[in-house]
């Protein structure tokens, strides 16, 4: 699957080495890929072989988009509810929390990056983020900026 030694052909879109060239005009490689279109793809990984390595967590989130998102926004709203979510809270933040990126660590655990699209539920600069251990078990919600 690898073009070379800093790109990835996948079913999902092409990943790049990523790459931040400073105002300067030195570049900055760093140790992850990065690619896709909606959502974004984020995976950590030193080189296109291990890069490879991370491709079926990558293919065990889009054979079950959906079921992923679904998970992660009722997490969302459970985590941050002060009262048991109503099955309207959860279906709502279906809705309004929108699936920006999939990062995939190098040890296999995928972290959903979400959006709040109607701008009613964080704080703007900030979204949720859920994590899933390699058996696909929630581990973590957090919010990040």
């Amino acid at each position: 699957m690898s073009d070379d030694a800093e790109n990835l052909r996948t079913p999902w879109g092409n990943l790049a080495r990523a790459v931040t060239v400073l105002s300067d005009g030195e570049r900055l490689v760093h140790d992850w890929y990065e690619g896709g279109e909606h959502p974004a793809i984020m995976v950590h990984a030193s080189d296109t072989d291990a890069a490879e390595q991370l491709l079926p967590r990558i293919a065990a989130f889009f054979a079950d988009r959906s079921g992923w998102h679904r998970r992660a926004t009722d997490a969302v709203v459970t985590a941050f509810s002060e009262e048991d979510p109503t099955a309207e809270d959860l279906d709502a933040a279906a809705v309004d929390l929108v699936l920006e990126t999939i990062e995939v660590d190098a040890d296999g655990g995928v972290r959903l990056h979400l959006k709040d699209s109607c701008g009613e539920h964080f704080i703007d600069g900030y979204w949720p983020a859920v994590l899933f251990d390699t058996a696909d078990t929630i581990t973590a919600v957090t919010v990040e900026a």
